[in-house]
């Protein structure tokens, strides 16, 4: 039997070392051909994305379509690059669609944003590969995939990677679907800003600075509401964050698994939380946000529509800095880590308030002052660690006591 094995493992070994080296990547160009096609389709086409590595040098932008199919031959075998980009920001651009669909290939290296479609009814992205190849960087553009101002929006199966704001995102959109994608290496995985109507599920995130995130923000076209985020995996959302600094992203402690920002009407349920550092889930207002920025500088602009910390979100009439009517329910958390990290300052707080593992809900606790009951519930089936941290009073109020905040039917039915 000795004789055997040891033979088996020759082989094997015999095998390795002769394995041939990997053939080099030949990168074409079709970049004139395809801006072509883009500009010439009419109501129905179907445009076919041949097998290969394929350089671009500019925006691959279509405008004004409806009825439109983009169809790679797979996410490994289609890439679309622009690691050599000389003009415009974002990789591929679709704009003022209806009824777009792209699918199966990949988008590499663009200057801004990946992949960006702005003001279209009904896109579809289904098995799409977005990434910064060589890993995560500030220097990285924005946003892997990053459907803005649509309607009808359905991601799915997707994987994103190296963003230096968020992954997979979705901005000021309404009817929307993110379901069944993978987002690790940036520094948002998933998020939904100023969006509603939005539901969130089947996802992994993890490896991320903060695994999923539901935004509210001030200064822009419309707020979000009605969010629900359900069956997802949130793990080792423990990257350190490589946003550049004064963005709103730049806020988030690595180790956050969900982050929830001054939105209302969110339901979190049945999804697992596992070895976040910092905490599971984190339920914040915009006061919050803006004292720990307090003294950064407003950025003016950025690459890709980032947003930015505004210093004068009070200005804005119609903005509610306060989230309520927030959700939780019938998740699971777990966690290895023995301590909340102390390699940022939340942490480090966290681990002071809770020095045995890092908690699975915190609370800002900020009060509204235009609404005395905020309809924050929380029923979990397991025993869980909670923490008001009562920041507006420097946490002299601070409460671990959970049953503040159990749900009640009427509560539950509220928010259905």
């Amino acid at each position: 039997m000795k004789k055997l094995q040891f033979g088996l493992f020759v082989m094997v070994l015999f095998s390795a070392c002769t394995e041939p080296p990997k053939e080099p990547v030949v990168w074409k160009s079709i970049e004139k051909d395809l801006q072509a096609q883009f500009i010439m389709a009419q109501d129905g086409d179907v445009i076919e994305l041949p097998e290969g590595n394929f350089m671009f040098t500019r925006t691959l932008s279509m405008d004004g379509k409806s009825n439109i199919t983009i169809r790679g031959k797979g996410m490994d075998k289609t890439i679309l690059s622009w690691k050599n980009q000389t003009e415009g920001a974002q990789g591929m651009q679709i704009s003022n669609g209806k009824n777009i669909v792209l699918e199966d290939f990949s988008v590499e290296d663009a200057k801004g944003d990946n992949l960006k479609v702005n003001d279209t009814n009904g896109i579809t992205l289904r098995r799409i590969r977005s990434v910064w190849a060589e890993g995560p960087k500030t220097e990285n553009g924005a946003y892997a995939l990053y459907p803005v101002l649509c309607k009808n929006v359905l991601m799915e199966e997707c994987i994103a990677m190296g963003s230096s704001d968020a992954g997979i995102y979705v901005g000021q959109s309404d009817s929307v679907i993110i379901r069944n994608n993978k987002a690790y290496w940036n520094v948002a995985g998933i998020e939904s800003e100023n969006s509603k109507w939005v539901e969130i599920y089947g996802n992994e995130a993890y490896d991320n600075t903060g695994g999923i995130l539901v935004f509210d923000l001030p200064g822009l076209t419309t707020y979000g509401h009605s969010t629900k985020v359900y069956k997802n995996t949130i793990r080792s959302n423990n990257h350190k964050n490589f946003a550049q600094k004064g963005n709103i992203v730049a806020s988030i402690p690595p180790g956050s698994g969900m982050m929830v920002l001054a939105t209302h009407d969110l339901e979190i349920y049945d999804n697992d939380f596992k070895d976040n550092t910092t905490v599971g889930v984190a339920i914040v207002s915009y006061e919050l946000v803006a004292a720990l920025n307090e003294g950064e500088q407003e950025q003016e602009s950025s690459i890709g529509g980032v947003q930015t910390v505004n210093n004068n979100y009070k200005a804005d009439s119609l903005y509610n800095a306060f989230p309520y009517n927030i959700h939780i329910r019938d998740n699971r958390f777990s966690n290895k880590h023995w301590f909340p990290t102390f390699q940022n300052d939340i942490g480090k707080l966290l681990a002071m308030k809770s020095m045995f593992n890092p908690p699975d809900i915190v609370y800002d606790g900020i009060p509204d002052p235009e609404r005395s009951e905020r309809g924050i519930c929380i029923k979990e089936n397991e025993k869980i660690i909670f923490i008001n941290l009562d920041a507006a009073n420097e946490f002299k109020g601070l409460s671990k006591d959970v049953k503040t905040f159990a749900c009640d039917d009427e509560k539950t039915l509220s928010l259905k």
